[in-house]
């Protein structure tokens, strides 16, 4: 297993990192899928962009017969503005990310707090065809981003009654 990092993130791989021959995809083989299995795809998850916060992206494959040569995975947030998070090897199968060190290392382009979308794709791109034993790119995961509000303690918050 072998282990790449970056100023923002992290991330592992499995496996060979040598392409498949395509040759040898029968026609009949299914196009090869990406599935998310953290977080849960099933809600929304909500991640606060603070010092030592991490998000934790695992996947696995399944059909993928043609290994990639890259994954890029992005963010875009509702606001249709695409973060770019990384690139990984094709056979990465979890990123770590931290939103506050992205958030530090692109101040012109500040994360918004916002539901996201998170793209999973090969160096093929995000409008690849589908091809038998090809991995097919997953924009399936929703996720949101908050900043966390200061403290305000109670007896400094004024409460203004009407009568």
């Amino acid at each position: 297993m072998s282990t790449a990092t970056s100023a923002s993130g992290s991330s592992t791989s499995s496996g060979s990192s040598s392409a498949s021959k395509t040759s040898s995809i029968p026609q009949s083989a299914p196009a090869g899928l990406l599935s998310m299995t953290q977080p849960p795809q099933a809600s929304t998850s909500f991640f606060k962009i603070a010092s030592g916060e991490v998000v934790t992206f695992a996947w696995s494959f399944s059909g993928v017969l043609a290994t990639p040569t890259s994954l890029t995975v992005n963010a875009v947030g509702a606001n249709s503005f695409t973060y770019s998070l990384t690139s990984l090897p094709g056979t990465a199968s979890s990123y770590i990310w931290t939103p506050y060190n992205y958030q530090q290392s692109h101040l012109a382009t500040p994360l918004a707090q916002t539901t996201y979308s998170l793209q999973i794709f090969d160096e093929r791109g995000l409008s690849a065809t589908t091809r038998p034993g090809y991995l097919s790119p997953n924009t399936a995961l929703t996720f949101a981003l908050y900043t966390p509000q200061p403290y305000t303690p109670l007896a400094s918050v004024s409460i203004f009654i009407s009568v």
